[in-house]
C-alpha cells in the first residue's frame, strides 16, 4: 500500500494505491469511492481484490483530506474534480470505478464531466432525491432527521435516519405521523455532545442528495454504467433512488448481495456478506452479469 497526497486548489486530497502501477494483470486499475465515507471504509472489499490494482481516496473534508477553500458542503461536481485530479496523477489512464452511497453520486458526476476517465462504473445505491415519485416527501423526511440532529445532536439525528432509510416505500402521511424515534431502541447515545458537523447528518451533504444527474450526458458516454441495488434494500430509500436510475438510465438495477453498506466487513459494526458482494462485483466488471431483477 503507497500513499499519495495530491495538492490541489482547494484541498489536499489523500488516495492509497494498493498493487503495482503500470498494473500486473493488464487491466485498469479499480477505483473504490465512497461519500461520506473515506477510503477505511473499503478495507475488507478492497482485500478480496488482491489480483487487482485498487485506488482509493478520501474526499476532501473528509478523513485525511484537508480542505483549503474555507467551505465545509459537499458537492457532487467538485469531488468529481477532486477525482478527475486523482485518475490524472495516476498517469495510467481509464479506471474501473465501484462507487457507493454518496461516491456513487460523485462517480455519476464524474462521468458526465469527463467521459473517457472510467471504462465501467458501478454505482451502488446512490442517494438521489429527485428521482423518485414522492420527491418532495422524500425531502420533508430527509429534512426531519436533519432536523432533529440540529435540534438534539447525534442520536437523536441517527435514530430519525435510520428510521427513514429503513421505511419501505413511499414516504406517505402514515410516516409523518408516527412519533420521534428512541434513540436507545438503536442503541444510540442520548447525551448531546453539542458538535454539528456530521456530514451524513448534517446540511453539508445536502447537494448530494438533491444531486439529478445528467442523463442525457450519461446516455451518451463510452462508460458502462451499471446501477447497483442491495437485495436488503429493495423498497427502501435507496433502493427505490437505485431502481429510479437506473429506469432514467434505460436499464435496471443489478441486484447485489446484502444491504446498503454489504460490501463491509466489520467497519461499520454492521457488517455486510463482503466475500459474496466481492464476487458479484467481480462478474459484473468482468462480463457484465446483472442477475436477477428487483
Amino acid at each position: 500500500m503507497k500513499t499519495r497526497t495530491l495538492e490541489l486548489a482547494g484541498a489536499d486530497v489523500v488516495f492509497d494505491v494498493q498493487g503495482p502501477l503500470p498494473t500486473a494483470e493488464g487491466r485498469p486499475p479499480l477505483f473504490m469511492i465512497g461519500q461520506p465515507m473515506d477510503a477505511s471504509g473499503f478495507r475488507t472489499l478492497a482485500s478480496y481484490f488482491p489480483d487487482r490494482t485498487v485506488i482509493t481516496y478520501d474526499p476532501r473534508g473528509l478523513g485525511r483530506s484537508t480542505r483549503k477553500d474555507g467551505r465545509v458542503d459537499n458537492v457532487p461536481e467538485v469531488q468529481a474534480d477532486d477525482v478527475h485530479a486523482v485518475i490524472g496523477a495516476l498517469a495510467v489512464g481509464p479506471v474501473e470505478m465501484f462507487a457507493s452511497s454518496g461516491g456513487a453520486v460523485t462517480a455519476l458526476a464524474l462521468v458526465a464531466a469527463h467521459p473517457t476517465d472510467v471504462t465501467v462504473l458501478v454505482a451502488h445505491e446512490p442517494p438521489l432525491v429527485p428521482v423518485l415519485p414522492d420527491a418532495e416527501a422524500a425531502e420533508r423526511a430527509v429534512g426531519q432527521f436533519r432536523d432533529a440532529y440540529a435540534a438534539e445532536g447525534l442520536g437523536a439525528g441517527m435514530a430519525a435516519f435510520i428510521a427513514m432509510t429503513s421505511w419501505p416505500g413511499e414516504f406517505t402521511d402514515e410516516y409523518f405521523a408516527r412519533p420521534t424515534p428512541d434513540p436507545t431502541l438503536f442503541g444510540m447515545p442520548t447525551a448531546d455532545d453539542g458538535s454539528r458537523d456530521n456530514p451524513l447528518l448534517s446540511d453539508r451533504s445536502s447537494a448530494v442528495t438533491s444531486y439529478r444527474p445528467k442523463f442525457e450526458a450519461l446516455a451518451a458516454v463510452p462508460t458502462r454504467i451499471v446501477i447497483a441495488v442491495g437485495e436488503e434494500s429493495i423498497g427502501t430509500f435507496t433502493g427505490r433512488t437505485s431502481v429510479a436510475t437506473a429506469e432514467l438510465l434505460g436499464q435496471q438495477a443489478t441486484v447485489f448481495p446484502s444491504h446498503h453498506a454489504g460490501f463491509a466487513g466489520g467497519e461499520f459494526g454492521y457488517a455486510g456478506q463482503p466475500e459474496a458482494f466481492a464476487r458479484k462485483l467481480r462478474a459484473v466488471l468482468t462480463e457484465d452479469v446483472r442477475g436477477p431483477r428487483p
